[in-house]
């Protein structure tokens, strides 16, 4: 088989997996499209290390070696990224990115709005306390 094939459908992979970290707007759906991205990768390491091994009679395998590394990397990053998403979807109600900036900017947050923070923490904690009194 030529080498042309596998890199062909690793393009089209990593292709596709790029257009839907820059298109989606679901948190989960981001993470999908990286790990296809990486399974690109794998596919081209592994492709590449086959293409050069019939070249040469000794051989490390270092493409294989390297795949396995990404593939366990792969697993503690979706891991990670899942239990960050399900964290944030308790706190804020929703996955969606465009929503989760928006709400990291509050109308608080601006200090070019002249008001005094501790005033307002202070006039917050004021009205909780006669809210349950």
């Amino acid at each position: 088989m030529h080498l042309v094939y596998p890199a062909v459908l690793s393009a089209l992979l990593f292709c596709t997996g790029l257009y839907g970290v820059l298109a989606r707007r679901n948190a989960i759906l981001v993470l999908m499209s990286v790990e296809l991205m990486l399974n690109a990768v794998n596919l081209n390491l592994v492709a590449f290390d086959v293409w050069l091994s019939k070249a040469a009679r000794e051989t490390l395998h270092s493409g294989q070696a390297l795949t396995l590394f990404t593939i366990t990397i792969a697993a503690a990053e979706i891991g990670i990224g899942l239990a960050i998403v399900l964290a944030v979807y308790r706190n804020r109600g929703t996955s969606d990115i465009d929503r989760l900036r928006d709400a990291a900017e509050g109308p608080d947050d601006d200090p070019d709005s002249g008001h005094d923070s501790d005033a307002a923490a202070t006039a917050r904690a004021a009205e909780k306390a006669e809210a349950t009194a």
